[in-house]
């Protein structure tokens, strides 16, 4: 395995400056992430890929499949859904948890609903949208299950449609992240409401828990989390200057914490951290594979897909690039063989590698030719 330092090209990112940039972002949550919008690149993660208990952090799935159910036509806006007892005394005045204030076999409409799902927390308002689609709220829950795995979400395992403990109710803050730039980016006409700061139903005004909101500047949106089990959580998303970050943390101990948490994390996110454009697909790099019995000794390599880092600002001056390949190649070789691999590594980024490919074909040798390298070779031993 031939492995060569940083190409020429990234000679401007790669400056060894050992111990320099230790952990680029410190937090007491459990788990947490940063996430870039618009590509989905992780640019911090601290356990993110492990499944949690989510509280009410996953209302945000529920609130997903209201949506797709509306835009498929099944429910519309003005539908008016029952509220059964069920879903008044699981989640509704008589459960003591964060309730829509819904009525008693009254029914609500599915605009009152999504509001009293994103603004008020309402676990009634949950259940009685989960019991119109679903049939129940525990076929509804596995719905949402099938439904997350579908848009790529493993880590997911919904018990309710609430975020109710329980132990099989599960999913890890990199899917949270990652359901939250599916609302942003392919629901966007229902985006707006994250950012709604009240909202009054039943002659009872409650207010929108995310602490980022009229606090961070930019911030939209959108779901907060609490259960003793959980601890607090948050899934922010706020935008300046045209960049959009998403924030997920989990496992802090008060309100306050949580509100502290959300605005240092999302100031850092926008502030300290950015994407890295290294190479586009089909640039070169700055080096030749070695190629045996081929009409030329060595052949051009390229990259065959983008290579983007998401890094912290102080982790940046520590990149290094490395191109690899087990050689010499033995001809003949085609233009687009994947011949290698380039790895990306920084302090605090789980590295990463790409292929490489074959600039060019190399054809084999002429029998003469081939007799001719062979006795080289072992003239060289």
């Amino acid at each position: 395995m031939r492995v060569y330092p940083a190409i020429a090209l990234l000679l401007s990112f790669v400056i060894c400056t050992p111990g320099l940039a230790q952990t680029t972002y410190q937090t007491d949550a459990s788990h947490a992430v940063i996430l870039d919008a618009e590509t989905g690149e992780v640019l911090f993660s601290r356990n993110a890929d492990e499944a949690m208990p989510p509280a009410s952090m996953s209302k945000m799935m529920t609130v997903l499949m209201l949506i797709e159910a509306i835009e498929a036509g099944s429910l519309s806006l003005d539908d008016e859904l029952p509220v059964s007892e069920y879903a008044w005394r699981t989640g509704g005045a008589a459960s003591g948890s964060s309730t829509m204030f819904l009525e008693v076999n009254s029914r609500a409409r599915v605009d009152d609903l999504l509001r009293g799902i994103i603004i008020q927390s309402g676990n009634d308002a949950c259940i009685v949208v989960a019991e119109a689609i679903g049939g129940s709220e525990a076929a509804f829950a596995d719905m949402m299950t099938d439904r997350a795995h579908e848009l790529g979400l493993t880590s997911a395992s919904f018990a309710n449609s609430t975020g109710w403990p329980h132990p099989d109710h599960r999913i890890s803050a990199l899917d949270l992240a990652r359901l939250a730039r599916i609302l942003i980016e392919d629901h966007p006409d229902y985006y707006d409401i994250w950012s709604e700061r009240e909202f009054t139903y039943n002659g009872i005004r409650q207010y929108n828990r995310n602490p980022l909101l009229g606090v961070f500047s930019g911030a939209d949106g959108l779901k907060t989390g609490h259960t003793e089990e959980s601890g607090y959580g948050l899934v922010g998303s706020a935008e300046r200057d045209g960049e959009r970050r998403i924030i997920v943390f989990n496992g802090m101990s008060s309100n306050n914490d949580r509100a502290t948490e959300a605005e240092r994390m999302m100031r850092s996110a926008l502030s300290d951290y950015s994407l890295y454009r290294l190479f586009e697909a089909g640039d070169p790099v700055d080096h030749q594979a070695e190629v045996f019995m081929g009409e030329a000794p060595t052949v051009a390599l390229r990259v065959s897909s983008d290579v983007t880092a998401g890094l912290h600002r102080r982790a940046r001056r520590d990149l290094s690039v490395s191109v690899s390949y087990d050689g010499p190649l033995v001809a003949p070789v085609q233009e687009g063989d994947v011949v290698g691999t380039l790895t990306v590594e920084a302090p605090d980024y789980e590295a990463r590698t790409y292929d490489l490919v074959a600039a060019e074909s190399v054809a084999e040798k002429g029998l003469m030719g081939r007799i001719g390298a062979a006795i080289a070779h072992m003239l060289r031993g």
